[in-house]
């Protein structure tokens, strides 16, 4: 059993690249031109990483690829993606189900659940600026070319300056998984744990799903009432899976927050504007949006949101204390990950894994 039982992913990618806007215009000649400074400074951006961080790919592993993309290619490489990681569910709630739906219930509930999915893809389409994919293809860094020229029109701020330091982060991203395998395998596994302490039927799951995109669309419509939805929460009802999500919103919170890290500490020498960049970013990331409103919805609780946030404090809490060695000594396997508690506290994960008290460097 595919996850195509769950969610019709060929139907939601249809839905999504209809209701995509285009994007901002441009002429043929500029289109090239970002195409191609994007390209430059995801390149460049490569060795302002390793030298911040100290940290370089696997000798002999395979070489990432970039690639620039519109919004119907980003919604492309996420079908792909959500259906890769959807995929072990589905296999496991059908091995498991006495009584497994029949081909038109499957796909009568499938489809409803596709065009949602569609209509939630289609809005993030025009916001994400850059991503790299860990499933699905995998390996492959994608910077959406529309959205970055929107989002430095709205902040008026330097196209190539604001170009770099998006491509900062994603590198960031790419470095992490290229650096240390074990961290994809790692995820994977946690997802695997999930998949076993799950008990839903693949119609109970698919009735939870089809209640959280009715409700996320609410969210970006405005019209939820806050708290209303447990959002992914809904899903997940046993204690087990809690568990495995929260180390999940701590790894993905470490790398997040260490993205954010390297971004703005490679300083002006390499983002004369980067001071700006930081103020006018933060700027459009306060207030009640509809990303703002979906990413509460989708996680849920607003602690599960502070803690993606709560990621930029570790990393910079721990620098501060041991300094950027000592903190890569997170990277070490999966018991140096940080707990859910600890990103908030970082000289707790220091005394936990340098075996010392914290003192200021």
């Amino acid at each position: 059993m595919s996850s195509s039982a769950l969610v019709d992913w060929q139907l939601a990618g249809r839905t999504a690249r209809k209701l995509a806007g285009a994007g901002p215009a441009t002429t043929r000649e500029e289109a090239t031109a970002v195409v191609s400074e994007l390209h430059a400074a995801a390149a460049a951006a490569v060795a302002h990483v390793e030298g911040l961080t100290g940290l370089h790919p696997v000798e002999g592993g395979p070489v990432p690829e970039v690639a620039v993309v519109d919004r119907p290619g980003w919604i492309d490489a996420n079908t792909t993606g959500m259906a890769a990681l959807l995929d072990p569910l589905a296999g496991a709630l059908l091995e498991r189900s006495e009584n497994p739906p029949g081909p038109l219930a499957t796909a009568i509930g499938s489809r409803a659940t596709g065009v949602q999915a569609g209509g939630l893809l289609a809005f993030l389409s025009s916001r994400v600026l850059g991503q790299y994919e860990v499933f699905g293809t995998g390996g492959r860094l994608l910077l959406v070319a529309p959205n970055i020229v929107d989002a430095e029109r709205r902040l008026g701020v330097d196209p190539t300056d604001f170009r770099m330091w998006v491509c900062l982060h994603e590198v960031t991203h790419q470095l992490q998984f290229t650096a240390f395998p074990w961290l994809r395998d790692h995820l994977e596994a946690q997802i695997s744990e999930f998949v076993e302490a799950t008990d839903l039927s693949p119609d109970a799951l698919r009735d939870r799903m089809s209640d959280l995109m009715r409700g996320l669309a609410d969210a970006v419509r405005g019209t939820d009432d806050d708290g209303a939805s447990a959002g992914l929460m809904a899903l997940v009802r046993d204690p087990e899976q809690r568990a495995v999500l929260d180390r999940v919103t701590a790894v993905m919170s470490l790398v997040e927050g260490h993205a954010e890290f390297v971004m703005d500490g490679v300083g002006p020498d390499v983002v004369p504007s980067v001071r700006t960049l930081r103020k006018r970013f933060a700027q459009r990331r306060k207030g009640r949006g509809p990303l703002d409103r979906v990413l509460r919805r989708l996680l849920g609780l607003e602690q599960k949101m502070k803690q993606y946030a709560d990621g930029r404090t570790f990393v910079g809490g721990v620098v501060d204390l041991v300094g950027m060695e000592g903190f890569n000594r997170v990277w070490a396997g999966p018991e140096n990950l940080p707990l859910v508690e600890e990103l908030t506290e970082p000289a707790r994960w220091v005394e936990r894994v340098h075996g010392r008290p914290a003192v200021t460097a």
